[in-house]
């Protein structure tokens, strides 16, 4: 039970009925917040053992500013799977993010998340009775690329200018991160 300090009156506001509306296309200053290895659908040829037959990493990343702070958005990376286009893709992706976040060798996906990084999303159009929904596209570092509504976004200076390796000291001017969850 959660005792609320407040009566919420549902009759105030409007009920959701479906998700929330894609984010448009664009690059979007974000963070990595969190990732999970998991076994593909058709999960073939492993026994169920993530790392030894078909599996992904999932990704959770978080919109830092703009008029869509917050939100959050998902990609998937076919990192372990009998197509060798699909891995192929999945490790330019992730040799992508890697590169955003100024980390190279990545024993647990963790070391990435916390890090800013832009994404390319785009709009997918609803298709075979999913609804419509986002795509990520790209990977750059902050800065790197321009979105659309530049003008109105300025990074928070509590994510730093330059992101960090764990374990080296942090470029000429670059501030410590904390991520906003922890404080």
């Amino acid at each position: 039970m959660a005792q609320l300090p407040a009566v919420f009156d549902a009759t105030q506001h409007e009920p959701r009925t479906g998700p929330p509306p894609p984010l448009p296309s664009d690059w979007y200053n974000s963070i990595i917040t969190e990732s999970e290895v998991k076994l593909t659908k058709k999960g073939r040829g492993d026994g169920g053992v993530v790392g030894t037959g078909e599996w992904l990493v999932e990704l959770t990343l978080k919109v830092l500013d703009g008029p869509y702070v917050g939100r959050l958005f998902w990609d998937r990376l076919n990192l372990g799977n009998l197509n060798t286009v699909a891995v192929e893709i999945a490790n330019a992706t992730m040799s992508s993010i890697c590169h955003a976040v100024n980390v190279y060798q990545v024993p647990d996906t963790s070391v990435l998340h916390g890090h800013p990084l832009m994404a390319r999303v785009i709009e997918k159009a609803p298709e075979g009775g999913y609804d419509a929904g986002n795509d990520v596209k790209g990977y750059a570092k902050i800065g790197d690329k321009v979105s659309k509504n530049e003008q109105n976004i300025k990074l928070d200076p509590k994510y730093g200018d330059a992101p960090k390796t764990p374990g080296q000291p942090n470029p000429a001017g670059a501030s410590e991160f904390t991520p906003p969850w922890s404080g």
